[in-house]
């Protein structure tokens, strides 16, 4: 590890979802020389901003210039820039090493660490996982990709503490230069997501396979049995695999409406697949993957039902809104990407009002189309998506589809054409960057449009 006190160090991206911060306020108790530099304006940061506002820290924002990363001794980028940025480019000319916020933490912590990434269902089940581990652990943390970051609890973790963290495919791409993999990986699932900074579905590929590249023997590695593609990773750690039936070789499995497994002893149970409290088929997937991963490192059975039971979901993931006019309302903000809505689709009735669009990564939306086509009443779009996901239903079929301006009028269309009992799913298969700055505000943008239709139903 290069130390850091008196070195000048630029922090890329200071970003919105407390990474970035976390970050310099690290930098800074270690004695470095901090620039930030960002594309955005202060004003766009200035949520960030106002938490750093103590720290001695030179601001470079509204634009990156080459001069800054010439002169620094060390960057810690964002993780969403592309190794082919230019001005990274400028740095590696020099010589100039290129960290992120998760490396340094993934290099200084002394726990052990259950890491999970997949293309959809991470954060639920790292929500999950955490809950579960700290019934008996109450002292485990959970960072990562969830949001913030634990560098500011570096000193307070020790061998015995528990970390969880959720791993993004770009998180996994740079921790591959640390040759770093968890203790326990699990990894939910996988699907084309990010194409537009990882440029190919096998180079997205090979970042999410770093979370098992670097394991040995006494390593755990979960996997869904029931992903065709991620049942056949292979990897040095000890393989627990999960899935919905009760397959052959599943080590976490339902079978005859209980969740149940078979690890380190006899067949045992941990509840009734029904009590699971989270709606939705995935959701009972990542419901198995946090089993597995708990089980894994010591939780009880009584735990882990205890959690499943209880725990309602994490906000924009299938959150449930309000009813107003026995017509339904649903925020998945963070569905990114079609799959994800194909999923949320999955859980919820036939006869839905999809809201739906935004910008554009790149990904196809041909079976999300056959989906809508069969089980959306309307398809209101908004975003620069909106063409590409209404060409993709097929022709002749029964949805109708609507294009708008904006999400406020969105909600106002699907309020028009929901009918009693019918479900309004805010699902956008895409990402937020072309209207909002990310896929929370983007969320809770669409929570309090449908809350103030409440509102005027007096």
């Amino acid at each position: 590890m290069m130390p850091l006190d008196g070195r000048r160090v630029l922090v890329m991206g200071l970003g919105l979802f407390g990474g970035g911060v976390g970050a310099v306020r690290f930098l800074c108790r270690e004695g470095a020389r901090v620039t930030v530099t960002d594309l955005r304006t202060a004003d766009a940061l200035r949520e960030s901003l106002r938490t750093l506002e103590s720290l001695p820290v030179v601001y470079r924002l509204g634009g990156h210039e080459a001069e800054d990363f010439r002169a620094a001794d060390l960057i810690v980028a964002n993780p969403g820039v592309p190794r082919s940025s230019p001005f990274l480019n400028v740095a590696g000319k020099r010589g100039i090493p290129v960290t992120t916020e998760i490396c340094l933490f993934a290099e200084r912590c002394r726990a052990p660490v259950v890491g999970i990434t997949g293309s959809s269902g991470k954060t639920t089940t790292t929500s999950l996982v955490g809950e579960m581990m700290r019934r008996g652990n109450p002292g485990t943390m959970v960072g990562g990709n969830i949001g913030g970051s634990l560098l500011d609890e570096l000193d307070e973790i020790t061998a015995d503490t528990r970390v969880v963290l959720e791993l993004s495919s770009f998180q996994l791409d740079r921790l591959a230069d640390l040759q770093w993999s968890p203790q326990t990986a699990v990894i939910t699932n996988f699907a084309p997501n990010h194409l537009d900074i990882h440029g190919s579905l096998e180079a997205y590929k090979t970042a999410k396979k770093q979370i098992i590249a670097h394991q040995d023997v006494r390593d755990v590695t979960v996997l869904n049995g029931d992903d065709p593609e991620v049942r056949r990773w292979p990897g040095d750690g000890r393989r627990i695999v999960f899935s919905t039936q009760p397959a052959s070789g599943s080590d976490v499995y339902v079978d005859d409406g209980e969740i149940r497994h078979r690890i380190g002893r006899s067949e045992q149970t941990v509840c009734p697949a029904g009590a699971v409290a989270l709606p939705g088929g995935h959701n009972l997937s990542n419901a198995l993957a946090a089993c597995a991963a708990a089980l894994s490192n010591g939780v009880t059975e009584a735990d882990i039902a205890a959690v499943l039971r209880t725990f309602k979901g994490v906000p924009h993931r299938l959150e449930r809104v309000a009813e107003i006019r026995d017509v339904t309302y649903y925020n998945d903000s963070i569905a990114t990407s079609p799959d994800r809505t194909q999923v949320a689709l999955s859980a919820l009735p036939p006869g839905v009002v999809l809201i739906a669009g935004g910008y554009d990564k790149g990904l196809a939306f041909d079976a999300l189309g056959r989906q809508i086509g069969r089980g959306v009443s309307h398809l209101i779009l908004t975003g620069r998506t909106a063409d590409a996901i209404a060409a993709s239903v097929p022709a002749g079929s029964p949805t109708r589809i609507l294009r708008v301006n904006s999400l406020d009028d969105a909600v106002t269309a699907a309020a028009r054409r929901a009918g009693q009992g019918n479900t309004v799913l805010f699902s956008p298969a895409s990402a937020s960057y072309d209207c909002f700055r990310n896929y929370a505000e983007r969320g809770e943008r669409f929570r309090q449009l449908v809350l103030n239709l409440r509102s005027c139903d007096g």
